[in-house]
């Protein structure tokens, strides 16, 4: 008879989550750094999970740790304490690599400065997720979503030839392309003129809802916030409120 084959833990904890509904789970997760004066602790004891399909809006005053809970929950930063599991994978045992890979196959992302390449035009830029993917035939499908947003007919423009909303439309495309299946945005509409950034967001919540991505964004804007169905709410690195639209 043949060897039976034990899972590891990692795999179960992966079938678990999976099994569970969970594409985020957060646990006991802390951030601290160095200073000549003393440590500084940016996150404290931060828990909560996130299941797929979600939308999340982590809201609270400049300096209260949004966008280093973001970074942590993406595997761009590493805690000092606690645990990030990423559809079912313990990030924090992770290295750089292994994160890379998580990021690459699972996540997608907007930022509020775009981080377009200005040596690539807008096709290239939606292509180049793609690609480092190692897709075959990465055009058609960025030429698509590049229509989806409205501009079919910018291609060939570099960002430097672009508006602000349009940077942020090849943004979203780029990010939506890979069809992730959870996308981080910060500050989506924080470099954008408020009827621009009303744009932003519907286009954002439109392509959310076609690809049935969870959605975890930062944000100052409580109208943007108030279009997800749950706001996290930290003040100087402890979360002090979950809401679920509604309650």
């Amino acid at each position: 008879m043949a060897d039976s084959v034990v899972p590891n833990a990692d795999q179960t904890d992966a079938r678990l989550a999976r099994q569970h509904g969970e594409a985020l789970k957060v646990t006991n997760l802390g951030k601290r750094v160095p200073l000549p004066s003393g440590e500084l602790t940016i996150l404290d004891g931060v828990e909560f999970t996130i299941a797929q399909g979600d939308s999340v809006a982590i809201v609270g005053a400049s300096g209260s740790g949004k966008s280093t809970l973001l970074a942590l929950m993406a595997g761009l930063d590493t805690p000092s304490t606690g645990s990030v599991m990423l559809d079912g994978e313990a990030l924090s045992a992770m290295d750089e690599d292994g994160r890379a890979r998580v990021r690459g196959e699972k996540v997608g992302f907007v930022f509020q400065s775009f981080q377009l390449l200005p040596s690539l035009t807008a096709l290239e830029n939606v292509m180049l997720p793609l690609e480092l993917r190692g897709d075959r035939e990465v055009e058609p499908a960025a030429k698509a979503i590049l229509d989806k947003v409205g501009l079919g007919e910018r291609l060939a423009h570099y960002p430097r030839q672009l508006s602000g909303g349009e940077q942020q439309r090849v943004a979203l495309a780029r990010a939506f392309v890979t069809r992730p299946g959870l996308l981080f945005a910060d500050e989506p509409t924080g470099n954008l003129d408020t009827h621009t950034g009303e744009a932003i967001i519907e286009l954002l919540f439109a392509l959310n809802a076609d690809a049935g991505t969870t959605l975890v964004l930062v944000t100052h804007d409580e109208h943007l916030a108030s279009r997800c169905s749950r706001r996290l709410r930290l003040d100087s690195g402890v979360l002090v409120a979950q809401e679920r639209q509604g309650s």
